[in-house]
């Protein structure tokens, strides 16, 4: 995979921190405090204020803003994307007093992004890093939400957002509308995710945004439509001593529904009960979804070559209190992003079965981690 020219410079101080963010699993000491280590934890109360939760955070460790689509070309050829914007904090808000150097930075960003040319059975997945000390990188500048080398996402005045991402033989350039209002996942916003104060994530997304641009690969341009998801989180975390890895579901039905959902994997093959998600009806209502409402159900595996890690690439789905059972597939098998400290599998889903009797059907997109080895940076010390 072609990979940024400032990779080899930065593998080294990003390696103990690089994958504490994506669709996250928390962990905090065990006292009820504001802060952990001076970095502020995801505790109750926090009143979100748009449009300026969506900037950044900078006085937790972590952050992310994650897009993810499904789009169709005006001659039928169909895509996935997936574009996701990484904060990592290296200096909490204690020490933060002006350096002499440039290269004293708080926050390290990367991007991951990759094109599912599904129509072709192709998978295009680039990643960049950057320490932002020439303004290659940053924050809230204008419209302009949070950038990483060529790669952007920004705020328009009518509320919808644009999103640029640029690798080697692909790039996108989107206008995303919100269909539906915001929704808050857990608590008023609060996703807890293991046992303790403060092991959360701030976490709220858009489920349906309607999606028009270009998406370019090699030396074909195309126009697009579609719909697209973004997540927006912050926290400060890592994954408990027992927790593996875990799997993330987003789905966008016919009717007019979403569904997330997450279960995170523990070391000795159960799920963690801190797993759930949200449902949202088609008029923006939401319902919670606890851990002990849905069956999940691995299927068939698909064996990565490049990692050696065997990742189930069909599920069967039942949430009983919905009325809802799916049987959901990846639209293509080698969806997996081969990138240094780790390797994680995220592509485009379908989705068939029946809600209440009636025949549903979805896209959407999955995550999965902890499969081609440790989840570095959130692991935390066996017991």
């Amino acid at each position: 995979m072609p990979m940024s020219k400032k990779l080899p410079r930065l593998l080294k101080c990003l390696s103990i921190s690089l994958y504490g963010l994506a669709t996250t699993v928390q962990t905090a000491p065990e006292v009820p405090a504001a802060v952990s280590n001076d970095w502020r934890l995801s505790l109750p109360g926090w009143k979100y204020t748009f449009p300026a939760d969506h900037g950044s955070h900078p006085d937790f460790k972590t952050e992310w803003w994650y897009f993810t689509g499904n789009l169709k070309s005006e001659n039928g050829r169909e895509f996935g994307y997936q574009l996701t914007f990484f904060r990592q904090g290296v200096r909490p808000p204690s020490d933060r007093v002006p350096a002499s150097s440039r290269f004293v930075v708080d926050h390290i960003q990367f991007v991951h992004f990759a094109i599912s040319d599904l129509s072709r059975g192709r998978f295009y997945f680039h990643q960049d890093l950057t320490r932002g000390a020439f303004g290659e990188s940053g924050f809230n500048q204008d419209n302009r939400l949070t950038w990483v080398e060529n790669n952007a996402l920004e705020l328009l005045p009518d509320g919808g957002f644009r999103i640029i991402g640029k690798g080697p033989e692909k790039s996108i350039d989107l206008t995303l509308k919100p269909a539906k209002p915001v929704v808050f996942h857990g608590s008023d916003g609060i996703s807890q995710k293991a046992e303790g104060a403060g092991r959360a994530s701030h976490y709220y997304s858009y489920t349906r945004l309607i999606s028009d641009g270009q998406l370019r690969i090699g030396d074909d341009t195309f126009t697009v439509h579609g719909l697209s998801w973004y997540d927006h989180e912050w926290a400060t975390n890592q994954l408990t001593a027992g927790q593996k890895g875990w799997d993330w579901f987003s789905l966008q039905f016919d009717d007019g529904s979403e569904l997330m959902l997450f279960q995170i994997r523990t070391k000795d093959g159960g799920r963690d009960p801190f797993s759930g998600g949200t449902f949202i009806h088609s008029d923006g209502s939401t319902t919670a979804v606890k851990n002990s409402d849905f069956v999940l159900t691995p299927g068939r595996i698909w064996k990565s070559k490049a990692s050696g890690a065997n990742y189930p690439v069909t599920w069967g789905l039942e949430i009983d209190s919905l009325g809802l059972k799916l049987a959901i597939s990846a639209r293509l098998d080698s969806q997996e992003l081969v990138l240094t400290p780790i390797s994680y599998w995220e592509g485009s889903i379908q989705a068939n079965g029946t809600r209440d009797g009636r025949q549903v059907t979805a896209l959407g997109y999955l995550e999965m981690t902890g499969y081609a080895g440790p989840i570095v940076g959130m692991q935390a010390p066996a017991e």
